[in-house]
């Protein structure tokens, strides 16, 4: 695992479609319980190099009901996003994820990832590229069947501060997903 993370992290595929130099960033462990296949890093986190290191991780954190420390062990979770590398800013917010980021690498890490039980899956790129035909006709559908696609996956919207009107809307979410996601991350992690 550790050759395969220092490739991930050397990787300049898409060096020509960067807004910075590239700086892959990913945590992973052979032993990682519960995958979380997120978007693609902000520029704070491509800045710091610390996956999630922002307002949308410690959202996340908040719904996994887990501490930072709990967060950045890699025995626990592993933070596989769709895309590396901060992909630029969008006209609405940053750029899509780059799309040769999951192919390239996600089966190689799931392939030395041995302990897995979970798979959270955050926003429609990860929606799109895991569940594929089973994933409803909306993102805020294929969050509310949740159900359906546990135990493996569990699909969740993006964290992010821009997604509170969305939880302000849909406060199903808080009252009854957020209490399952606790339940099932404390039970998948030990």
């Amino acid at each position: 695992m550790d050759k395969l993370l220092a490739e991930i992290r050397s990787c300049t595929v898409c060096r020509s479609f960067l807004p910075n130099v590239p700086r892959p960033i990913v945590q992973a462990s052979r032993t990682s319980k519960i995958v979380i296949v997120g978007q693609a890093p902000g520029q704070k986190v491509q800045n710091s190099g610390i996956p999630w290191d922002d307002l949308s991780g410690n959202e996340l954190r908040r719904w996994l009901g887990v501490s930072k420390e709990q967060f950045y062990d890699p025995e626990l979770f592993a933070l596989l996003p769709m895309g590396f590398c901060y992909p630029g800013k969008g006209t609405t917010g940053d750029l899509p994820p780059r799309p040769e980021c999951a192919p390239l690498w996600h089966k190689l890490v799931f392939d030395q990832t041995t302990e897995i039980r979970l798979v959270i899956l955050i926003g429609q790129y990860a929606h799109n590229y895991y569940l594929k035909d089973s994933r409803k006709a909306t993102l805020t559908d294929t969050v509310k069947s949740f159900k359906d696609y546990l135990p493996h996956y569990l699909p969740l919207v993006h964290p992010s501060p821009r997604n509170k009107i969305w939880q302000i809307k849909n406060p199903w979410f808080e009252s009854e997903v957020v209490k399952v996601i606790r339940e099932t991350v404390q039970k998948n992690q030990v």
